[in-house]
């Protein structure tokens, strides 16, 4: 009894504890109807990877906005194993508020990278990269059905979600300078770089002063984007805000900023 409860609970051992909460609390199970598109104004795109007699399938459905592209809504369909599920619910979760042009450029390691309890461990066991790389091929058949749809001149991507959880840092006063910089560089690696690279965007720590004032650099597209200074630099603030601490001020290091960028 002991060998077979080992072998039905073995593949759970090599995956990420985020990982393995999405498979558990999934929150993006469903599908929607066209009457619930029409009743929204939204338009239903339906993207599918896999087939069911293979034994692997995934439906990925959006609400989208005709008037930005954007995405309002995500459910899905999954078939196949616990990963399958879980990937799907946590590019699911990642996709909200994304256009379609942001949504097309995830990619599986990206996906992986979200549900990482280390930066430096993989979250999906080699032997499910197939469950990454079926969500993957769903939203790019799904945003191949947007592409008519025209962003708007004055949309500027800011590929931070605005849904912000968390907690201050508990004793973030009586940690050393280290210490405060290694908590600040792991709540960018998780909640902010990944979704500034969706669009060939960076961004690194230069100084912190006083655990309050932080100053950042911009790379690649940020440093020529008007919103490194606006909304993203906003994002930023709130997330660091809500995870780190209420007084902590971010500032950009004017000196790697391009002209339109100002």
């Amino acid at each position: 009894m002991q060998k077979y409860l080992k072998k039905i609970t073995s593949p759970w051992v090599s995956f990420s504890r985020k990982l393995a909460e999405k498979i558990e609390k999934p929150r993006f199970i469903g599908s929607f109807s066209s009457e619930e598109a029409l009743s929204k104004n939204m338009r239903l795109v339906i993207g599918t990877a896999g087939e069911l007699k293979t034994g692997f399938q995934v439906k990925i459905y959006w609400l989208i906005d005709e008037w930005d592209g954007v995405i309002a809504d995500v459910k899905f369909q999954a078939f196949g194993s616990a990963a399958l599920l879980g990937a799907a619910e946590a590019a699911s979760e990642l996709l909200i508020r994304k256009n379609y042009d942001q949504a097309q450029k995830m990619h599986a390691d990206f996906i992986d990278r979200h549900l990482r309890d280390k930066k430096d461990k993989e979250a999906f066991p080699e032997e499910e990269y197939r469950s990454l790389n079926l969500i993957v091929d769903a939203i790019e058949v799904a945003a191949k059905q947007c592409i008519d749809i025209v962003l708007p001149e004055e949309y500027v991507p800011t590929p931070i979600q605005a849904t912000i959880e968390g907690k201050p840092y508990p004793g973030w006063d009586t940690l050393s300078l280290k210490q405060q910089l290694a908590v600040i560089e792991e709540v960018i690696a998780v909640d902010v770089r990944p979704y500034i690279e969706l669009d060939a965007g960076g961004i690194e720590i230069v100084s912190l002063t006083d655990g309050r004032e932080l100053l950042i650099a911009y790379k690649g597209a940020c440093t020529t984007c008007h919103s490194s200074t606006g909304s993203t630099l906003q994002a930023i603030q709130q997330i660091l805000s809500a995870k780190i601490h209420p007084d902590i001020r971010v500032i950009p290091d004017s000196s790697f900023l391009g002209p339109s960028a100002h």
